[in-house]
């Protein structure tokens, strides 16, 4: 039996952590074995390269180094762990995916999205997202949420320009595919964690049959 790969995906501060640990409990609770990544991380390797990506230091990093240590990170988590889950029948929900690198990488570094795409086929293989959320909110919100949270990384101290082309990067790849599921997240997180699960809801019977 194939699981399910689901996906959440939106701006710094969307809220997708939240929205992941609830949808979490709520599946766990009504007997699915459910299996949660983050990305970047997420296996030994991928935590490594993490804390690479992410440390504040590293502001000389060029973007093809960025994207390319996504990459390995992302090819790394679905050998390991998302390939088995689905062919062993679990429930996937990972923290962002490769629309991700397609949007901070390929649009709002400039790369280019064919090139990002080409650059993680091989790790990605045939595993693609049956559901994808999208939580939109306006950059501005996001990066005060991240600020109230705790230290920024070296993705989010990036200008208020760049995480604009993120949100709108997001709205622009995302916009028209029949998997992608776009969510406020402006609204109270409950309201939220409600519109997801009433999706997921046909996905769920089709998993039990």
């Amino acid at each position: 039996m194939k699981g399910i790969f689901i996906v959440m995906e939106g701006p710094d501060g969307s809220g997708k952590t939240t929205q992941i640990e609830m949808l979490k409990e709520y599946l766990e609770e009504n007997g699915y074995e459910t299996l949660v990544t983050r990305e970047p991380g997420g296996t030994v390797i991928g935590e490594d390269i993490r804390r690479i990506i992410l440390n504040p230091e590293y502001k000389k990093m060029s973007e093809v180094t960025e994207m390319l240590l996504y990459a390995a990170s992302r090819a790394q988590l679905v050998k390991e762990l998302i390939g088995p889950a689905l062919e062993n029948g679990k429930i996937v929900i990972s923290d962002r995916f490769v629309d991700s690198s397609v949007v901070y990488q390929g649009i709002a570094r400039g790369i280019g999205i064919e090139t990002v795409n080409e650059v993680n086929r091989p790790g990605i293989g045939a595993y693609k997202p049956d559901c994808i959320f999208f939580i939109d909110i306006p950059e501005e919100e996001g990066i005060r949420r991240k600020k109230e949270q705790k230290k920024l990384d070296r993705m989010e101290q990036e200008s208020i320009d760049f995480h604009h082309m993120v949100s709108e990067g997001y709205r622009t790849v995302l916009s028209d595919r029949k998997e992608v599921i776009r969510i406020s997240g402006m609204d109270k997180p409950e309201n939220i964690q409600k519109e997801i699960r009433e999706v997921i809801m046909p996905y769920l019977k089709g998993y039990q049959e």
